[in-house]
């Protein structure tokens, strides 16, 4: 595996397990401040860090407890500008009760000074037929 996909896959990790942990500000900490994102709970375009937020106050509203994993990544290199896609299941969890929601995700990084940030992220639930 090349530096540039471990590095990737290692921000992955680190970002789904302060989620985990509900260290919500620590996951914002991947993100440039600029970030642009389509998120699955919403139609719209969300732009910046703040808007952002919300996406993970609207889960953490949905239930006592959340898990988010992500499988099978890949990583695409292309210099200062590196792009990974994921499938991902959030479980919202009240006691006994477990509900599990898939679908698909894609962060587009770019190195800024010796970091990578997230400038875009694209997550879509998948559709069962």
């Amino acid at each position: 595996m090349k530096e540039i996909e471990r590095t990737i896959i290692e921000k992955e990790e680190q970002m789904v397990d302060a989620f985990n942990r509900g260290e919500i500000d620590k996951v914002l900490t991947y993100f440039d401040k600029d970030v642009i994102c389509f998120s699955s709970t919403m139609l719209e375009r969300i732009g910046g860090l703040e808007e952002f937020k919300k996406t993970f106050e609207y889960y953490k509203m949905q239930s006592l407890e959340i898990e988010y994993f992500i499988f099978s990544p890949i990583v695409q290199d292309f210099g200062d500008t590196a792009m990974v896609s994921f499938y991902w299941v959030v479980a919202l969890i009240e006691g006994s009760n477990r509900r599990e929601m898939n679908g698909r995700g894609s962060h587009l990084y770019v190195k800024k000074g010796d970091d990578w940030k997230i400038v875009h992220e694209h997550f879509s639930r998948a559709h069962h037929s």
